[in-house]
């Protein structure tokens, strides 16, 4: 059995499509970046932290937990607090490339922890105040890394990506069933 510890609806629909089977059961753990820890190690740290607190409720099952990042130049963009905050992500994303890095811990009932990350280059084109206004108001980017979701309405203005489509929906789905054929839990 795999347990997917996130409250993701996405990360939930991209297993269900690619056909893995699994439960959910969300980690609760606190997402915020320890001083001068580097946004690489933030986002595989946070994916093993929220697969080790679930692992301990489910000992004798394979375990997948993950995160997801947005960086532009120095900028580490999460998951925005409010509309004004997704406002102010969306300026930085407009007309640049940007990466999105998603952090994915598997651990297996004999304990072992595989943790890796999976990388993408993701280049918006110019986005207008109006329709950067416009789009935050829409409440999509809320509760997304990066304050938008590519699957979305954002994808009007995605140019090109470079790299995994899965990884910037929000998991990685070809690295993670390639883990998990690794370790014979599918």
């Amino acid at each position: 059995m795999i347990v997917l510890a996130s409250s993701s609806p996405r990360r939930s629909e991209l297993l269900r499509n690619a056909g893995i089977p699994f439960r959910v059961k969300p980690a609760h753990v606190p997402e915020s970046p320890a001083p001068g820890e580097v946004p690489m190690l933030y986002t595989k740290r946070l994916a093993r932290d929220k697969a080790v607190a679930i692992q301990k409720q489910f000992p004798q099952c394979f375990v997948l937990g993950a995160d997801t990042i947005v960086l532009t130049d120095e900028h580490l963009l999460e998951k925005p607090a409010d509309q004004e905050d997704a406002i102010r992500m969306l300026r930085l994303l407009s007309d640049r490339t940007h990466t999105v890095t998603t952090g994915v811990c598997l651990i297996t009932p004999e304990g072992r922890e595989d943790v890796r990350i999976e990388t993408t280059q993701v280049t918006f084109g110019p986005m207008t105040d109006a329709e950067i206004r416009n789009y935050a108001a829409s409440g999509e980017p809320l509760d997304r890394a990066g304050a938008y979701a590519i699957q979305g309405i954002a994808s009007r203005y995605v140019r090109r990506i470079e790299g995994c489509y899965f990884n910037v929906v929000g998991l990685p789905v070809p690295l993670v069933y390639r883990m998990l054929v690794e370790h014979r839990a599918v």
